[in-house]
């Protein structure tokens, strides 16, 4: 069972800052940290705000870098512990047919990163997945799908879009599909930061779990936002910082924003798992690895 929050998606850039990171903003106002996103034609990657010659200084910076978490076995790793956080499982893949409304106020929540009809991502893979494969079996879902974006409802997806989802994930497409969406919207921007902030494997987790559960937003419970107040205590190392007071200051303000949210939730995702990883010395996040979530115990050797 899911036991996170949804996922808080909106897109624009804003100056970079000096580490050449980028942020996004709700198009046409302010971003808390979880405003409503606007349509995803709308929606455009920072990238195209930067010049050409910025894109190619950063991409031979992250090429002449090591792999980090973006390396296979890494980020199989990555899915395992983000998985069991958000589905109590170290088995991720069985997740691309996982659906049901955990009563969060976003509407169903579903598949391997917790895409949600309330916060535009579910809209976003089922609009991109469609127009690749037209004739699969959630295309029919697609306008109640815009009609309830942004809103718990389940009108005109009940009763039949959970059994559709449940049966589209059977398929290899769909599956891939869902890898997709969750890389081009969360691990890769998130990696690709981390690696810019000069973070090892262990810092570029830590950033890639919290853009899972806090969502790309420039608010204070935003991912970009928590990255901006840990600016104002610390620098990365990329600035000359220490990578482990960084990271260390960063959780802090992450539990806290965590609790903003929600009162009272469990925050062992940061406690006892990447906490514990930080204080171990583990920053290249090596295994045999041993954390708790929830109080259950996981291990990878």
């Amino acid at each position: 069972m899911k036991r996170a929050g949804c996922l808080f998606l909106s897109f624009i850039a804003v100056a970079p800052a000096a580490t050449a990171a980028f942020y996004f903003l709700s198009p046409g106002g302010e971003d808390d940290g979880s405003a409503r996103p606007s349509a995803s034609a709308s929606a455009h990657s920072p990238e195209q705000d930067r010049s050409a010659a910025e894109r190619r200084a950063d991409d031979k910076t992250i090429a002449s870098l090591p792999a980090g978490l973006a390396a296979p076995a890494k980020k199989e790793l990555a899915q395992q512990i983000v998985a069991s956080a958000e589905n109590s499982t170290l088995d991720w893949r069985s997740a691309y047919g996982y659906i049901e409304d955990i009563g969060d106020g976003q509407g169903y929540t579903a598949g391997i990163i917790g895409f949600c009809s309330g916060t535009h991502d579910l809209l976003t893979l089922v609009e991109r997945y469609t127009k690749a494969h037209p004739d699969n079996g959630l295309a029919r879902y697609l306008p109640a799908l815009r009609k309830v974006d942004g809103t718990d409802s389940h009108e005109g997806l009940d009763p039949g879009f959970t059994a559709a989802w449940k049966n589209e994930a059977a398929h290899r497409a769909f599956r891939e599909a869902q890898d997709g969406e969750r890389d081009r919207v969360y691990f890769d921007p998130a990696v690709r930061l981390a690696k810019l902030d000069g973070l090892g494997t262990l810092g570029q987790f830590i950033y890639y779990d919290a853009m899972v559960f806090h969502g790309p937003g420039t608010g204070p419970t935003g991912f970009y936002g928590l990255r901006e107040a840990t600016l104002k205590e610390a620098d990365t190392p990329s600035q000359g910082g220490r990578e482990a007071a960084y990271l260390d200051i960063f959780l802090d303000l992450r539990r806290k924003a965590m609790r903003t949210k929600k009162a009272g939730i469990d925050t062992s995702r940061v406690d006892t798992a990447q906490r514990q990883f930080l204080y171990d010395g583990n920053l290249s996040l090596s295994t045999p690895l041993t954390w708790q979530v929830y109080g259950e115990t996981y291990r990878v050797r």
